[in-house]
């Protein structure tokens, strides 16, 4: 996440997955979108598909609900039959107990309406499978006001039994099975609904939607319940501790490298510096330990700093909460210590999704080192994810005043001007924006960082050639940086539709980093709307160990969840995985 090291646009997934179902240039998938608020909200105007879901209507209770809608009116017209002869034959019969039930049901007297409904099933000729069809999904229908939603889901079945592309009776019984916690058969009626209405309901999209995040949480639950820390990439470890200029213990790693042939049987930090320094990271946590056992160690707070960061980087929260805890209640400590301590915790508590206690910690670290940079350079992320861009903007100035070197910060600044300048339509503070990007690079021309944001502005502007020009350069600069690989692959997706290009660039990001989470997530979208759908399954298996929250977990499942339902429809259905999502 861009709060925990990295910037705003860059760490994260900057392009709403539904931007990449267009560009692609199919209709949306199911679920396939409005999860990803924190790692960038897009730009007001942007045209985000993501829109759609933002004026989601008010879902009325079942029993107000619009009742002609749910039923159905098919069949001969009983009335005209019987002016044509006096005796009924039993599917006229049928239909007039139908008719009787219907008007029954919108005067909301559902028992009475069910006993017609009752007899128009038990007189229906066997072989009239349609009628018989609507007449099992207008007593569910009526079940459902009576909340009855066992009976509700037994109908459904009994009229998909007759009728298997009965839109209202999958309708029907994806909610009842929603609110009887059903979720995966429920996720596989309302997506062979999605199939056969084409993707073009609306309502049907958003209970797709619901029904997705709920069954995303379930098995992110459940999988984080057993999940194995895993070890970031090298690069991204150094991205991370790149965003510090602060960081009291990084400060002194760079002398580690120095010694990188010191003796074997260093122990403690100092066994946990010369590893940071060669990058074996996984010995570090070890070594941490090892200081802690020290009797009268002086080294304490640091170990407990650096191997509550390394927990964090593993995303076993737990752990890096209390020992976190343990060195920033201790007033005994560095001040420089309990500063970063705070703002990594910080950090985690927006990981997740506890803004409140986030911006508590960055207030009591500015408190505690208002001179600080490393504060309001994170605060400022934070308050940019939050959408505070004013607040933002603030923090940002503050961070750049007390370290002009910093080219993180700097061009972080620069990227929350221009989102400021956009937001407000003032063209001529976006025009000395642009100028300070240009002065960013030139200040720092070996910060991949400053040609990335630059890249993702010229791409928000449809300059997709200029774009493409800095994301090669931040490439040059930093050519084991998978993350600008992906965002390469978006930008040609979005500036011509060349899908091909865009999986060649996604799988060389793959190649130099295989635990790219970004990576995996992005290919595997654009692998659904391609219609590869167990593609794109073996794409978020991979990305779902590597997510380091439940909420990111959730996202991926709720992708993995669509592709497996779409999938498992289209086999049911006889269609080519091909043409699932195609008009």
């Amino acid at each position: 996440m861009a709060a925990a090291g990295g910037s705003v646009g860059v760490s994260g997934s900057s392009w709403p997955k539904w931007s990449v179902a267009v560009v692609v240039g199919v209709p949306v998938a199911v679920g396939v979108g409005y999860w990803y608020w924190k790692h960038r909200s897009p730009l007001p105007g942007q045209g985000d598909k993501a829109e759609i879901l933002a004026e989601k209507p008010k879902l009325s209770s079942l029993a107000s609900a619009n009742q002609e809608i749910s039923l159905d009116t098919g069949g001969v017209d009983s009335n005209s039959a019987m002016k044509e002869e006096v005796v009924q034959t039993p599917l006229q019969q049928a239909l007039s107990h139908k008719d009787a039930g219907n008007k029954l049901f919108k005067a909301n007297k559902f028992i009475e309406a069910i006993e017609c409904y009752n007899a128009a099933i038990e007189i229906c000729p066997t072989d009239k499978t349609q009628d018989l069809a609507t007449f099992f999904q207008n007593r569910a229908a009526t079940y459902e006001q009576l909340r009855l939603y066992e009976k509700v889901k037994e109908d459904c079945s009994r009229a998909l039994e007759l009728n298997p592309r009965y839109v209202k009776a999958l309708q029907r019984r994806a909610k009842a099975c929603e609110v009887t916690k059903d979720l995966q058969q429920s996720l596989e009626d309302v997506t062979s609904a999605c199939i056969l209405e084409g993707f073009q309901n609306q309502t049907t999209l958003l209970t797709a939607d619901r029904v997705l995040k709920g069954l995303g949480r379930k098995h992110a639950k459940e999988a984080m319940a057993k999940r194995t820390p895993i070890m970031p990439s090298k690069h991204f470890i150094k991205t991370y501790f790149s965003s510090f200029v602060e960081d009291p213990i990084t400060k002194n790693l760079a002398d580690e490298k120095e010694s990188e042939s010191a003796e074997a049987d260093v122990r403690g930090v100092a066994r946990a510096k010369q590893a940071f320094a060669l990058q074996n990271y996984d010995d570090i946590i070890p070594a941490c330990t090892e200081e802690l056992k020290f009797d009268n160690s002086s080294h304490k707070d640091e170990a407990l700093v650096l191997r509550a960061t390394f927990h964090l980087l593993l995303g076993d929260h737990a752990s890096a909460f209390k020992d976190f805890e343990k060195v920033i209640d201790n007033e005994n400590t560095n001040i420089k210590l309990r500063v970063n301590a705070l703002i990594k915790r910080a950090s985690l508590h927006m990981q997740l999704e506890d803004p409140e206690k986030s911006l508590q910690d960055f207030d009591r670290a500015a408190n505690m080192d208002d001179n600080n940079s490393d504060v309001y350079h994170h605060r400022g992320q934070v308050l940019l994810l939050m959408e505070k861009v004013d607040e933002a903007i603030s923090d940002f100035n503050k961070a750049v005043s007390i370290n002009p070197n910093f080219p993180i910060a700097y061009v972080q600044k620069c990227y929350t001007d221009y989102r400021h300048a956009f937001t407000t339509r003032d063209m001529e503070k976006m025009q000395e924006v642009m100028r300070a990007f240009q002065s960013a690079i030139e200040r720092f021309p070996k910060c991949s960082e400053c040609y990335t944001l630059f890249a993702q502005v010229l791409s928000d502007q449809q300059e997709y050639e200029k774009a493409d020009k800095y994301f090669k350069k931040a490439i040059e600069v930093d050519p084991e940086n998978a993350t600008v690989f992906v965002h390469r692959g978006l930008l040609h997706l979005q500036w011509n539709g060349d899908v091909p290009k865009a999986i060649e660039l996604i799988s060389q990001a793959l190649e130099l980093d295989k635990k790219c989470e970004f990576g995996y997530e992005t290919l595997g979208t654009i692998e659904v709307q391609r219609g590869n759908l167990r593609r794109a399954v073996e794409l978020f298996d991979k990305a779902i160990p590597l997510s380091k929250t439940e909420l990111e977990m959730s996202h991926l499942f709720s992708l993995r969840d669509a592709a497996v339902a779409q999938a498992t429809v289209a086999d049911r259905m006889g269609i080519p995985l091909a043409n699932i999502g195609l008009p």
